[in-house]
């Protein structure tokens, strides 16, 4: 579904409420306007908010967390190299995931996370990246998350901890022996793939990241914010993106940018 060409009919949400009786989608992000898209961890939220989760599901019970430790040695480190790098995570998430037979499963624990840790939580959103994005939805920007965590995640961060309902588009994941894994990771190119694949197909007007995961996004947007990125990659940014791209702080005190 190509959301830039609707034009505000309505039937197909009222055919979804009054046929099929399912009610799942409504009026919202339709039609023309400016796209904005913000990655997450590090850009609206201080940390890997999928680290933070997976720990929890680890650490809560004891057969996962003597697993995690087993296998800590061999995929621990990979998590370090970029070409190891999700091979580790998925183990990780694997471990933390064992017993999980459906999706559904795993967006429910999710949820549970997040109400049972909602101040702590909230103490790592970062407030000037949340009253940008504010501004960008008062001024009727199209404001989409494009996040490498599940999106269930940073869908329930936003949701219930700062009260924005916002179209997240994450890494899909689904059953995978005995436990939960990754689809199709929303990294990379793969993450402007699976932008236009959820309907989002008109240019992007500003992006916002702090990773060099996220160039392709950063080089497609029209006019490209680079926040909270690590120090010793300010130099590669200004490199490789248009001169003048500013490149901020919004908060996070162990990384580089301008302060706000």
């Amino acid at each position: 579904v190509n959301l830039d060409a609707c034009i505000n009919c309505g039937l197909c949400v009222r055919a979804c409420r009054e046929v099929q009786v399912n009610d799942v989608i409504g009026m919202a992000y339709r039609g023309h306007g400016s796209k904005v898209v913000f990655d997450f961890d590090h850009t609206l939220y201080d940390g890997d908010s999928g680290s933070h989760l997976f720990k929890w599901l680890i650490e809560r019970n004891p057969w996962r967390k003597a697993l995690a430790l087993l296998i800590a040695p061999v995929f621990g480190p990979m998590i370090a190299f970029m070409p190891t790098r999700r091979r580790g995570i998925s183990a990780f998430v694997w471990v933390g995931t064992l017993g999980m037979r459906t999706v559904a499963d795993f967006d429910a624990a999710t949820d549970r996370y997040v109400v049972a840790h909602t101040d702590t939580i909230k103490r790592r959103l970062l407030p000037i990246a949340l009253d940008v994005l504010r501004k960008h939805r008062e001024a009727g920007d199209r404001v989409v998350i494009a996040t490498g965590a599940p999106p269930e995640l940073a869908r329930a961060i936003l949701s219930f901890v700062a009260h924005e309902d916002l179209p997240v588009i994450g890494t899909r994941v689904g059953p995978k022996y005995g436990a939960i894994g990754a689809v199709r990771h929303c990294h990379y190119r793969m993450k402007m793939t699976m932008i236009r694949d959820a309907g989002f197909a008109a240019p992007v007007a500003k992006a916002y990241s702090d990773s060099s995961a996220d160039l392709p996004l950063l080089q497609a947007a029209q006019h490209p914010v680079v926040v909270n990125p690590k120090a010793k990659r300010i130099a590669m940014f200004r490199r490789v993106l248009p001169a003048g791209t500013p490149i901020l702080n919004w908060g996070c005190p162990r990384r580089g940018g301008d302060p706000v």
